[in-house]
């Protein structure tokens, strides 16, 4: 193991505290498509909490709410509403990976624990990150379970299967974080200095900017380009920005949104709007310039243009992208639906548009 090596493999799944698990877990099924596969509460001895393990393709959500006052993380709820609180990140090696973050500064909230029942040993350590998010070291190589101690399989007497249908989603391609103004640097370095993530790309305020707002933003990644985090910060501008906006309803630095991948963005879209998900919509404009700025792709340029989907080019290919409106009535998390072909960026040609749909949304809610 080289400097700056951590055996980082991968997002093991993202864990969400929310006011109601059942209730999100529906929301969750319904909504997007995904499987309920497990669950942990009174009936399998976990006093505190109950949570549900959402499933589609390799993104895992973990939703847990607290079943009485007394529960450590309940004021977060008063304080941020539903949102993400840990992104674990799947590991070769525990202790190897607690130990060097914890010696190049991390501030460690829980040490390496091992957790065993009748199917093997879960391994798991955890470190804080921006905000009061966290990162949690995962290694579950000796466990056969469900997920991990604590849980089993869904029953059908608990949580109906129903009718519902997935969305063709894959994997995370990435979760972005925003932090206060003058707060982005430092977490870009916390993320190369202390879990040795490289970073990808940087876009300053000339890039991702309207007539009244603007922002900042670096990606930072690790695990050979499996984990991606872009870092955003507001920019001064006339109004205030989505950033700050989130900042100020979530009450501090926090997961502003997801990006799950789909290898058929137009069929996962037609797919979550017949399930009723709200995405944002850019005037028809943006459409009119989109065959002259992209080139030749294989989708129906109409097709994208009833459904809202975005499209960027760069030197290695394309990509399309859609953003739904803030899954809960704060605005605070969202989702961004992608399709790589070829292409490794984040839409850059599409800011501007992407940027004044959010402004509008802002302006309805009345804190542009």
């Amino acid at each position: 193991m080289n400097a700056v090596d951590i055996p980082l493999r991968k997002i093991d799944h993202l864990r969400f505290f929310v006011g109601n698990a059942r209730q999100s877990a529906f929301f969750y099924r319904n909504a997007f498509g995904f499987d309920v596969v497990a669950y942990s509460g009174l009936e399998t001895k976990v006093k505190d909490e109950a949570a549900y393990i959402v499933r589609q393709g390799g993104i895992v959500f973990v939703l847990a709410s607290p079943l009485r006052p007394t529960h450590p993380d309940v004021q977060r709820l008063v304080l941020h509403g539903d949102g993400v609180t840990d992104i674990a990140l799947q590991v070769d090696d525990v202790r190897t990976a607690y130990n060097i973050a914890v010696e190049r500064g991390a501030h460690g909230v829980r040490g390496p624990t091992k957790l065993e029942d009748e199917n093997g040993t879960y391994e798991f350590a955890t470190i804080r990150a921006y905000g009061d998010t966290t990162h949690t070291f995962v290694n579950r190589d000796q466990y056969q379970g469900v997920f991990m101690p604590g849980f089993r399989e869904i029953d059908p007497a608990r949580y109906s299967p129903g009718t519902y249908h997935p969305a063709g989603l894959l994997a995370i391609d990435h979760v972005v974080g925003n932090v206060e103004e003058g707060k982005m640097n430092e977490w870009v370095d916390f993320y190369r200095k202390v879990l040795g993530f490289e970073q990808l790309i940087s876009f300053d305020d000339k890039d991702i900017s309207t007539e009244y707002s603007a922002l900042m933003s670096k990606v930072v990644q690790g695990g050979r380009g499996r984990i991606k985090f872009p870092i955003n910060e507001p920019a001064h501008g006339r109004r205030r920005s989505q950033i700050e906006e989130y900042i100020d309803f979530y009450g501090g630095a926090g997961v502003q949104h997801i990006a799950m991948a789909t290898n058929d963005i137009v069929a996962t879209v037609k797919a979550l709007r017949a399930n009723d998900v709200s995405f944002l919509r850019v005037p028809h404009t943006y459409y009119e310039m989109l065959p002259q700025r992209v080139g030749k792709i294989k989708e129906d340029f109409g097709e994208l243009a009833e459904l809202g989907i975005l499209v960027d080019r760069d030197d290695e290919g394309y990509m399309l992208q859609i953003f739904t409106k803030p899954v809960q009535d704060r605005p605070t998390l969202f989702f961004e639906i992608i399709e790589r072909q070829g292409s490794k960026s984040f839409g850059k040609g599409n800011f501007k548009a992407l940027f004044e749909a959010i402004e509008r949304d802002q302006e309805s809610r009345g804190t542009l």
